[in-house]
């Protein structure tokens, strides 16, 4: 019998290319975006090529109650997530006072709390079943402050936090729980939180099938807690551990700045 992984996000960039890599490997795949048109063209493309199974839940992260009412719906269907990819997710640059409250609310819920209560009813029903896995996607912005995009990389510091404290907390209960933290990738992530301009996009981009390549080497086979794909954003995370806060959170804003 296939495993079956859900994915949030599934329509584009790391969430679609996921969808592949898991389809590729035998595994049944629950979509979930908010088009739906695209979800039903992925869903239908994985079918016919890796001849899995699919289920196509249209779902807007950022409403409140919609990740309890995806959940509710994927259980009404009879389906059990094995593996629970919660990629879905979005960004904002620009300075504080200039950008909108309502996309950061919307960031927030996406982000943080539809992640957080995905977590919480599926793991639950992992950790009953004494196994599982999760991967949240986190960033490299995880690590540090980010000035131009403040809401994001709190955010993003939330996901990896959260993800190892989980990690930590259900190792005893054959649940795995991982975090994900690339760097720049090429996506439709930098055009929509309007960086295509700037420094830190201009410097060079992983592409979306490594970042999903070595995430899914990395979880599936080997026991890491956060996997930070790249060797250049391996070497930044660990070197601005030993800077002080103030200098890394001066040099996050002369990269991120426009060019």
């Amino acid at each position: 019998m296939n495993k079956t992984v859900l994915i949030t996000g599934a329509s584009s960039g790391i969430g679609l290319n996921f969808c592949h890599k898991f389809a590729s490997s035998g595994h049944d795949v629950i979509l979930a975006a908010r088009s739906e048109g695209k979800l039903l063209t992925v869903a239908e493309e994985l079918k016919n090529k890796y001849g899995v199974n699919t289920y196509v839940f249209p779902t807007d992260l950022s409403k409140a109650g919609a990740a309890k009412e995806l959940y509710e719906g994927i259980k009404a269907h009879g389906l059990q997530v094995d593996i629970l990819i919660n990629n879905a997710g979005f960004g904002l640059f620009g300075e504080f006072e200039e950008t909108e409250l309502s996309k950061e609310l919307d960031m927030i819920q996406v982000n943080i709390t539809a992640l957080t209560e995905l977590s919480k009813y599926v793991g639950k029903e992992m950790v009953s079943r004494k196994h599982g896995q999760i991967l949240n996607v986190a960033s490299t912005a995880a690590f540090q402050p980010g000035p131009l995009m403040a809401v994001y990389y709190a955010t993003k510091a939330y996901v990896l936090s959260f993800s190892e404290a989980l990690a930590n907390e259900w190792a005893t209960h054959g649940v795995k729980v991982t975090a994900l933290c690339p760097g720049a990738t090429q996506t439709g992530f930098s055009d929509a939180a309007e960086l295509q301009s700037s420094k830190l996009f201009q410097s060079g981009v992983m592409s979306v099938e490594d970042v999903v390549e070595e995430g899914y080497k990395q979880m599936m086979t080997k026991n890491k807690t956060v996997i930070v794909p790249g060797m250049k954003n391996r070497i930044l995370t660990q070197s601005i551990r030993f800077m002080p806060r103030k200098m890394v959170t001066n040099i996050v804003r002369k990269v991120q700045e426009r060019v």
